[in-house]
């Protein structure tokens, strides 16, 4: 069949596998014109090495792609892990269904392993065999077939945080369920980023923020292990009372968009002085004033910087559909929470 995937690069990084460990079958996969502009090479060369039938339709190392499935043999297969944590789960993934073990080497610094340990963690949990050493740079995964069974998803710490920050820029209370200390995400620890600023968190059954009187700021902060939020404390770091220096997230660069360029881009365009860095950026205080905002169709642009509109009035979000990757009723949700949301053509 032909399968369109939008703009969901994990789609584009693990439905490839999913479909090449199939006895037969001819899949033609097509993506937007923004995913099209996004690199798939590391795991159509990793499936390849493994065995799998892939060719590039237009350019090598883009989608649209053609999956032909006979099946993965197996084997060695070395695989670099400073882009995208998530070219070595696509891979992790189908390994169980090859005929022989398949060992993964991870040759470069992996960012971040947290995603590959949820991604292990899951694979166990429906019975496939894989193991790995402490280091995350060899994973084994042995012949073996998933078992369905029920699982409870917890929420997603990443699109929680937006709501917790929040919390931390008007100084109100939010709180999520079903979201604990023991959770593998690594962007729960965002939540100590927020402590540093001021904020309380309150741990249940859930997880509560209340914002402080004013935001503290003054720090240097590497976010390598949850460089999602990357993005969501730039939004933030104007209405602290120092400036905050976000540091060794230069793969960011690489994601839906160059997402230090934008987001610097972004401040610059409601007034906030910064200060753009190859693997980071520094923000100073700044009250925003109104402004366009371009995410350049990335969620995570659109969902962070809207936080400056919860605070300062006359921000207008261009491309507001681009939440609907990971949290369609986002707007809805703000606007739920007190935030004036109106939508025009």
């Amino acid at each position: 069949g032909n399968l369109y995937i939008g703009s969901a690069g994990t789609l584009a990084r693990f439905l490839p596998g999913a479909l090449a460990v199939s006895p037969a079958g001819t899949w033609k996969i097509e993506a937007s014109e923004q995913l099209s502009t996004r690199p798939i090479g590391p795991i159509i060369a990793a499936l390849r090495h493994l065995g799998a039938h892939i060719d590039y339709l237009d350019d090598d190392g883009y989608c649209p792609i053609q999956v032909t499935a006979k099946g993965l043999v197996g084997g060695n297969l070395d695989i670099s892990g400073d882009i995208s944590s998530q070219f070595i789960s696509g891979a992790l993934l189908a390994s169980p269904y090859a005929m022989s073990p398949v060992t993964i080497n991870v040759t470069s610094t992996l960012v971040p392993s947290a995603y590959v340990n949820i991604t292990m963690d899951l694979m166990q949990t429906f019975g496939a065999s894989v193991t790995c050493n402490p280091s995350f740079t060899s994973l084994v995964v042995k012949p073996s077939r998933y078992a369905g069974k029920e699982r409870e998803l917890e929420a997603d710490a990443s699109t929680a945080c937006y709501f917790f920050a929040y919390a931390a820029l008007t100084g109100r209370r939010i709180r999520v369920a079903n979201l604990r200390p023991d959770t593998n995400q690594p962007d729960f620890a965002f939540l100590k980023v927020l402590q540093k600023m001021g904020c309380t968190v309150i741990v249940d059954d859930g997880i509560t923020v209340m914002g402080p009187d004013v935001l503290r700021g003054g720090f240097t902060i590497d976010m390598h292990a949850m460089s999602d939020q990357a993005l969501t404390l730039c939004a933030i770091a104007p209405f602290a009372d120092k400036p905050i220096a976000i540091t060794n997230v230069g793969h960011i660069r690489y994601h839906e968009s160059d997402r230090i360029q934008v987001a610097c881009a972004q401040l610059n365009t409601v007034g906030v002085p910064n200060v753009q860095r190859q693997d980071g950026f520094e923000v100073y205080p700044q009250l925003p004033h109104a402004g366009v905002i371009d995410p350049h169709g990335d969620h995570r642009v659109a969902m962070a910087f809207s936080l400056i509109g919860a605070v300062v009035p006359g921000i207008v979000m261009l491309d507001p559909g681009c939440v609907s990757k990971t949290c369609p009723p986002y707007f809805d949700m703000l606007a739920s929470l007190g935030v004036r949301v109106s939508f025009e053509d």
